[in-house]
């Protein structure tokens, strides 16, 4: 079921809602520069176990409104909890990919955990994101080839094989963006540090990574867990940043046994 909650005049976020009648509650944020479809292979297992899938398109990303402005996280944190407080939501867990997990940290810091039992950070991008180098290159790119920008994402995002027609298709997500919002995402993950954010997570945290990740290195995994009090980081072996889809049946079961 899908519908929109505004968050701000003129700005209404895409929500899709799966197995309303779920008694526990995942919340996914997805990654830079994609939308909640990245999670169809968690959508596919979990609600027939009996949890609600909630995703949420960025502003700016998939089928939510694109707006110039608001791009940095605390905007970004400010629309989430609008949406958990709109939807009246309670004892969560929050689950944040890439950026989606810099969201996720803002946000537990920004609002003191309001609604979230648990965290889980899936090859998060913190305590930092993009180097000054990669930025660079991405937002060169993005602002005069945005398709080549995109291809080059999807070519280094996984380590394990993936089929052309999966390639399209993960292709076609992040081409959902609005150019600009892709651009402005790629300044906020150059210049916003969550160090101070990390510290002040208190619920119980799970931290997922793949030891190939040629996006957000494993050494800011284990940082993230150093930081992060009550909270275990579990290497994927056989995943680069894509591990909700390289290694999906032994995510799914642990998102199940965590929950």
């Amino acid at each position: 079921m899908g519908y929109f909650v505004p968050v701000e005049t003129g700005v209404n976020i895409f929500v899709e809602d799966v197995n309303p009648g779920g008694e526990k509650v995942f919340l996914f944020i997805h990654g830079w520069p994609l939308n909640h479809k990245q999670f169809e292979y968690q959508f596919n297992i979990l609600p027939a176990l009996g949890y609600r899938c909630i995703g949420i398109d960025w502003r700016g990303f998939g089928q939510s409104d694109k707006p110039f402005h608001g791009y940095n996280y605390n905007r970004l944190a400010d629309d989430l909890y609008i949406i958990i407080r709109s939807l009246q939501l309670q004892n969560i867990t929050l689950v944040g990919h890439s950026t989606g997990g810099g969201i996720a940290v803002r946000y537990l810091s920004r609002y003191q955990g309001y609604g979230v039992s648990k965290l889980v950070l899936l090859s998060a991008a913190a305590p930092i994101g993009f180097t000054a180098e990669t930025a660079k290159q991405l937002l060169e790119e993005t602002l005069n080839d945005r398709a080549k920008m995109m291809q080059g994402v999807t070519d280094q995002f996984f380590f394990q094989y993936i089929t052309s027609r999966f390639s399209d298709w993960f292709f076609e997500i992040g081409m959902e963006a609005a150019s600009w919002s892709t651009a402005r995402v790629i300044n906020l993950l150059k210049n916003e540090k969550l160090y101070e954010d990390l510290l002040k997570i208190n619920c119980p945290t799970l931290i997922v990574h793949g030891i190939h990740d040629k996006v957000i290195p494993f050494s800011q995994a284990k940082e993230m867990n150093e930081s992060i009090r009550n909270s275990k980081l579990v290497p994927f072996e056989f995943s680069g940043h894509g591990c909700f889809w390289e290694e999906r049946d032994k995510f799914n079961k642990l998102l199940a046994k965590f929950n």
